[in-house]
Protein backbone atom coordinates (compact mmCIF):
# COMPACT_ATOMS: atom_id res chain seq x y z
CA UNK A 1 0.00 0.00 0.00
CA UNK A 2 1.39 3.42 -0.81
CA UNK A 3 2.52 5.74 2.19
CA UNK A 4 -0.14 8.36 0.82
CA UNK A 5 -3.31 7.90 -0.43
CA UNK A 6 -4.12 8.77 -4.28
CA UNK A 7 -6.51 11.19 -4.47
CA UNK A 8 -9.55 11.73 -6.98
CA UNK A 9 -11.53 15.01 -7.47
CA UNK A 10 -15.13 13.38 -8.43
CA UNK A 11 -16.09 16.49 -10.64
CA UNK A 12 -12.71 16.77 -12.30
CA UNK A 13 -12.75 15.36 -16.07
CA UNK A 14 -9.01 14.36 -15.68
CA UNK A 15 -9.30 13.33 -12.73
CA UNK A 16 -11.98 11.07 -13.54
CA UNK A 17 -10.57 9.90 -17.21
CA UNK A 18 -7.11 8.81 -15.82
CA UNK A 19 -8.58 5.70 -13.88
CA UNK A 20 -10.81 2.94 -15.29
CA UNK A 21 -13.02 -0.40 -14.31
CA UNK A 22 -11.12 -3.48 -14.34
CA UNK A 23 -13.09 -3.79 -17.86
CA UNK A 24 -11.75 -0.80 -19.34
CA UNK A 25 -14.29 1.48 -18.87
CA UNK A 26 -14.50 5.10 -17.36
CA UNK A 27 -18.39 4.85 -16.38
CA UNK A 28 -17.83 3.91 -13.02
CA UNK A 29 -18.76 5.99 -10.00
CA UNK A 30 -18.22 5.31 -6.46
CA UNK A 31 -20.94 3.33 -4.19
CA UNK A 32 -21.05 2.42 -0.33
CA UNK A 33 -17.57 0.58 -0.05
CA UNK A 34 -17.08 0.04 -3.77
CA UNK A 35 -17.20 0.90 -7.14
CA UNK A 36 -20.66 0.36 -10.61
CA UNK A 37 -19.55 0.60 -14.05
CA UNK A 38 -22.98 1.49 -15.82
CA UNK A 39 -20.89 -0.01 -19.75
CA UNK A 40 -20.48 -3.03 -16.82
CA UNK A 41 -24.00 -3.52 -15.85
CA UNK A 42 -25.53 -2.93 -19.15
CA UNK A 43 -23.11 -5.83 -20.81
CA UNK A 44 -24.73 -9.22 -21.69
CA UNK A 45 -21.78 -11.14 -20.56
CA UNK A 46 -22.32 -13.15 -17.50
CA UNK A 47 -18.87 -13.08 -16.48
CA UNK A 48 -18.79 -9.69 -15.95
CA UNK A 49 -19.28 -7.96 -12.95
CA UNK A 50 -20.40 -4.33 -12.73
CA UNK A 51 -19.50 -3.83 -8.48
CA UNK A 52 -15.54 -3.84 -7.73
CA UNK A 53 -13.19 -2.91 -5.43
CA UNK A 54 -9.94 -1.73 -7.88
CA UNK A 55 -9.66 0.95 -10.27
CA UNK A 56 -6.72 0.89 -13.00
CA UNK A 57 -4.63 4.08 -13.10
CA UNK A 58 -3.69 4.81 -16.42
CA UNK A 59 -0.60 7.05 -15.72
CA UNK A 60 0.81 4.57 -13.25
CA UNK A 61 -0.65 1.35 -15.07
CA UNK A 62 -1.33 0.13 -11.38
CA UNK A 63 -4.49 -1.47 -9.91
CA UNK A 64 -5.33 1.24 -7.03
CA UNK A 65 -7.97 -0.86 -3.88
CA UNK A 66 -10.68 1.78 -2.92
CA UNK A 67 -9.27 2.09 0.38
CA UNK A 68 -5.94 3.29 -1.32
CA UNK A 69 -8.01 6.32 -2.26
CA UNK A 70 -9.17 9.22 -1.33
CA UNK A 71 -12.72 10.70 -3.22
CA UNK A 72 -13.45 14.63 -3.88
CA UNK A 73 -16.72 16.09 -4.27
CA UNK A 74 -15.84 19.66 -5.49
CA UNK A 75 -13.69 21.23 -2.82
CA UNK A 76 -14.87 19.00 0.22
CA UNK A 77 -14.28 15.14 1.29
CA UNK A 78 -16.89 12.88 0.14
CA UNK A 79 -15.33 9.23 0.78
CA UNK A 80 -12.38 8.19 2.68
CA UNK A 81 -11.06 4.43 2.43
CA UNK A 82 -9.90 3.07 5.89
CA UNK A 83 -6.88 4.45 7.69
Amino acid sequence: MPATKEEIRLSNRTDRWRFMCPNGHRSWEPTNNHFWCQQCARSYDEDVEPEFDVLHDLKTEEEIHRDELVLRQGNTLEIRGEA
